[in-house]
């Protein structure tokens, strides 16, 4: 005997659009991506990958990630109208596709932007999972696995011998607890970037003591999308 649905089985997200996928999810892709970034941005090149780069017109992909880079949340209604209020709000953005990219997930997107302000850049490449969900897979060229539904901590720091217990220790100190830790380095005693989900805010007096730290170069704290 098959199983009975229930109503909450199919409930997703609240949102504006036909698709959790094509719409949410794309907005929490460019509403994480401004975190990085900082700041609203004033440029923005957004590449579209595979299934995405044949359907984003149609299921309104391109209006919901200029929403989230807009600043707006799944269930904005401004979302249905976002290119008005993107021109009235001076951003700039251009849209590309590549239909056949075999190494990545179906639902792929790739954004470079601008904060014209401080001419501060990010690339961020994120991946819609469904129901909202998403992940984001590179940061600036550095692999990362980050979901947005956690607070994380985006870390630059010299890769020195017991760097990442040393942070850990730190955060748990703060009686915080890590939910996952991706560790990504250009080479040995290089560059590294530590994405570090958690599962409460850190107090901003353990930042600043990590921020004063001479081997991190800069800490990017960013909160909850939800």
């Amino acid at each position: 005997m098959a199983e009975k649905s229930s109503i909450f089985d199919m409930i997703g997200p609240v949102m504006i659009g036909p698709s959790s996928s094509h719409t949410a999810g794309v907005v929490r892709i460019a509403r994480a991506s401004i975190r990085i970034l900082g700041a609203l941005p004033t440029e923005a090149v957004i590449t579209f990958y595979n299934s995405f780069a044949r359907t984003y017109e149609g299921h309104g992909s391109d209006r919901a990630i200029v929403a989230g880079l807009l600043g707006y949340a799944p269930d904005d209604t401004r979302i249905r109208t976002a290119f008005d209020y993107a021109e009235a709000g001076g951003l700039k953005y251009t849209f590309q596709s590549v239909g056949n990219a075999s190494t990545m997930h179906p639902n792929t997107i790739k954004l470079n932007l601008l904060d014209g302000a401080t001419g501060r850049r990010v690339e961020v490449i994120g991946q819609s999972r469904g129901g909202g969900v998403i992940r984001i897979v590179e940061v600036d060229g550095f692999p990362a696995d980050f979901s947005g539904s956690l607070h994380t901590l985006i870390i630059d720091a010299d890769d020195v011998p017991g760097s990442i217990a040393f942070i850990a220790s730190v955060i748990a100190h703060d009686q915080c607890n890590i939910a996952t830790m991706f560790v990504s380095r250009k080479g040995r005693n290089d560059a590294a970037r530590q994405f570090i989900e958690t599962d409460s805010p850190i107090k901003e007096i353990t930042l600043a003591y990590l921020r004063q730290l001479s081997w991190v170069h800069s800490i990017t704290n960013i909160a909850t999308l939800d």
